[in-house]
């Protein structure tokens, strides 16, 4: 190759290299200004960032103190048995022989105050074995004495409180239920019950009671106190078997002016218990074990359950004790002049009553008593009574004609069931289906004279 063309094809390359280091160079130049310009821009979001980060923090540790104070609270009470509500945990040194209770943390998640004994099963004072209602221990409160619970519950509902309560000594004992806030001064309760001991309702000598209340706060205290004072001081009820149970209003059917006129919706039951539940006197409606209903009597009636009782329709009912004493009614919306039928299932509990049975029935200004008249196929029938609304609310009410008892002890107090209450307007097409056989007879006979 002539000499001429070398350094000709030499010098391209050499000046190939070098514009190729110059472009590398430029756009490296341009590269780095390029990041400084994206630098620049991004500052703002950098801090940005890091503020972000910073409120990130801050908000993970308040939401790490609030776990740490609601671990702290007790947990939304569930229905059933309270912790410990049996009293078969045993204390820390456990269960004394003599009953009595050093101090007031002795009972597991219980609190008490005053004369308080864990007495077992068996155990005597005196010539008198004490009664306890179920398993091997329960508590017996002296004089002014009390054990308490805090629960956390949900404010604005109604809830039930059932427990067992026997007497001791004195023949008019009785408990005091109630419930107040958690920082609340002795004697300041948010909602409070006297229950009568003094009626013996079977022969075991004890049974379950029903007591309701509001929830006006979320964290409250379940109190259990004996506010009598007897020359004793070791005498008092007591008291077992302590539960709680959230209460749910029903909704009135279209067809029936009744709440709960089936009974389901009540307080809870055991189901190793076949006594039942007694629910005491209560005038308010709203805050009701029974929600719909109330007892306006002195007496008690009882929430009887189908595993343990004849129950006309679903799985509870109940059974109207003590005659006259013992008044189950509710109010109903109704028309004013308007003609109603009032239907319900009268019957036979299965727990040995001795007959005869008989309930005396209130619609408004109409009485009227029935008879239960036994059936081979059924322990249970229909009947109904029409009357005219005089007012926007009727009164509906059941009571027993009779003091019934059991024959196999002549002692235990029985009566009637009722359930599937209802009440509708006359004109309606289902008047028939509130009627027995016997109503039925006597309308063809009327229709057959005419």
């Amino acid at each position: 190759m002539p000499e001429k063309n070398i350094q000709k094809h030499t010098f391209s390359f050499h000046t190939y290299r070098k514009r190729k280091k110059w472009e590398i160079k430029e756009r490296t130049l341009e590269g780095e200004k390029e990041e400084r310009k994206i630098g620049e821009i991004m500052a703002p979001n950098n801090d940005r960032c890091k503020w972000s980060s910073i409120f990130m923090l801050l908000l993970s540790l308040s939401l790490a103190v609030s776990v740490a104070v609601a671990t702290d609270k007790a947990p939304l009470v569930e229905d059933g048995l309270v912790i410990n509500g049996d009293f078969e945990t045993s204390p820390s040194s456990g269960f004394p022989d003599d009953g009595a209770v050093d101090g007031p943390g002795e009972i597991p998640s219980w609190k008490s105050n005053g004369t308080v004994e864990l007495i077992n099963s068996g155990q005597k004072q005196g010539g008198m074995i004490l009664i306890v209602p179920q398993g091997r221990h329960a508590v017996r409160l002296g004089n002014d004495a009390e054990i308490s619970q805090e629960l956390t519950v949900e404010k604005g509902f109604v809830y039930s409180v059932t427990f067992s309560a026997a007497r001791t000594c004195a023949q008019l004992e009785s408990i005091n239920v109630s419930v107040a806030s958690v920082n609340a001064n002795e004697g300041d309760t948010l909602a409070s019950r006297d229950v009568d001991l003094q009626t013996l309702y079977n022969v075991q000598g004890w049974d379950p009671y029903a007591w309701a209340f509001e929830a006006e706060e979320d964290h409250v205290r379940l109190v259990f106190k004996n506010p009598g004072m007897e020359d004793d001081p070791t005498c008092g009820p007591i008291i077992d078997d302590i539960a709680i149970k959230k209460l749910f209003t029903p909704e009135k059917p279209k067809d029936n002016a009744v709440i709960n006129g089936d009974f389901e919706e009540g307080p809870w039951m055991f189901r190793n218990t076949s006594l039942g539940v007694l629910l005491p006197t209560n005038l308010d409606e709203e805050t009701s074990s029974l929600p719909g209903w109330t007892v306006e009597s002195n007496r008690a009636v009882r929430f009887v359950d189908s595993d343990h009782f004849s129950v006309p329709g679903g799985k509870r009912a109940v059974e109207l004790l003590s005659g006259k004493e013992g008044i189950i009614s509710q109010m109903v919306e109704t028309k004013a002049d308007k003609p109603y039928l009032l239907s319900f299932s009268l019957g036979h509990a299965g727990d040995k009553c001795k007959e005869p049975l008989a309930i005396m029935t209130f619609a408004g200004d109409q009485a009227q008593n029935f008879h239960y008249m036994a059936q081979a196929n059924s322990t249970f029938e229909k009947v109904g009574l029409n009357f005219t609304a005089k007012a926007d609310r009727t009164r509906v009410a059941f009571y027993s004609v009779y003091y019934n008892t059991r024959t196999d002890d002549m002692s235990s107090l029985c009566g009637p069931v009722i359930d599937d209450v209802r009440v509708w307007f006359a004109g309606s097409k289902k008047i028939g289906a509130g009627f027995g056989f016997g109503v039925s007879v006597f309308v063809l006979l009327v229709i057959g004279l005419v």
